[in-house]
């Protein structure tokens, strides 16, 4: 079943594409439902946060997607390993550059690979 609210607009053309799929094989997921703080000073203003690309509910699975070159990656990987400190019982998988382009490949949009990529450092 499609997802009844889609956004539109995505951060990345990657999450078009990656929610195109999961509407495909239907299957229920929601566009950054939710911002996890993950550090908060003394007043309770959030300084830093993670919010995740997708959830999906029947797996009760969040999902982050980069297209960024591993070696550019630190900051995302220690914001995810803090999550799990945080939120041990939140189940976050992050697909990365090399995993996004084997889907891409996987169901033929191996064509698509330039625009949705692009920039390994963005």
């Amino acid at each position: 079943m499609p997802n009844p609210n889609p956004p539109k607009d995505f951060a990345h053309p990657i999450e078009a594409e990656f929610a195109r799929l999961l509407d495909y094989y239907q299957i229920p997921w929601r566009y950054e439902p939710v911002t996890f703080p993950l550090k908060i000073n003394a007043e309770g203003a959030i300084l830093e946060a993670l919010t995740p690309d997708f959830y999906l509910p029947p797996f009760d699975l969040y999902v982050e997607l980069t297209t960024r070159l591993q070696s550019t990656l630190t900051s995302k990987h220690r914001k995810i390993r803090q999550l799990g400190q945080l939120y041990p019982d939140v189940d976050l998988r992050l697909l990365n550059r090399r995993q996004m382009t084997s889907l891409l490949y996987k169901y033929g949009l191996h064509g698509k690979l330039p625009h949705l990529i692009g920039d390994p450092n963005n």
